[in-house]
């Protein structure tokens, strides 16, 4: 359903993405039809993707330190370790490099819709939801980082997003295991 979704952004927007080059990133990042299409995010749109998508994995995760089962709770104590690991990694490499990029302080109101959403969620509900944003999140970060490392045009990040996919797919497996 979400793969329809996309398909129909994409077809609803790839027409005047195509006229305007310099935005196409940008906008078809924030739409999915980067995603779709298999385009490389610029590195703008890379380095506020992935510091988002971090803070939205450590967010959700200490929310469901407090709700989860045991199973849950132990996924996501793995998650809050292993994204502010990432998230620190990032920061100093934007920095480092000289990166033009003002990394992001909140989540994006997609994100931010999906933790009040969770937020009003307990028990059994809260674990099922809260894993199917993992499956979602981890879905969308390993399509990101496997763009960005394919073609990127920062060495360094594209480097980075190589080394971490590995983690990333890992962390996905999991989280699909524990959707069942």
């Amino acid at each position: 359903m979400k793969t329809l979704k996309l398909l129909t952004v994409a077809l609803i927007t790839a027409a005047p993405l195509s006229v305007l080059p310099a935005a196409a990133q940008s906008v078809g990042e924030k739409t999915g039809v980067n995603a779709v299409l298999g385009v490389s995010p610029s590195t703008t749109d890379f380095v506020t993707q992935a510091a988002v998508s971090g803070m939205f994995e450590i967010q959700s995760s200490e929310l469901a330190l407090e709700r989860g089962d045991a199973a849950t709770k132990a996924f996501a104590q793995q998650m809050i370790t292993a994204h502010r690991k990432a998230s620190e990694e990032l920061k100093g490499l934007v920095t480092s490099a000289n990166i033009n990029v003002t990394l992001p302080a909140t989540l994006d109101s997609a994100h931010q819709e999906t933790m009040d959403d969770l937020r009003k969620l307990q028990g059994a509900e809260f674990n099922e939801e809260y894993i199917d944003e993992q499956v979602d999140a981890h879905e969308d970060a390993v399509s990101l980082f496997e763009r960005y490392a394919e073609g990127g045009d920062n060495a360094t990040l594209k480097a980075w997003a190589a080394k971490m996919l590995p983690e990333l797919k890992h962390h996905l497996d999991m989280a699909k295991k524990l959707d069942k």
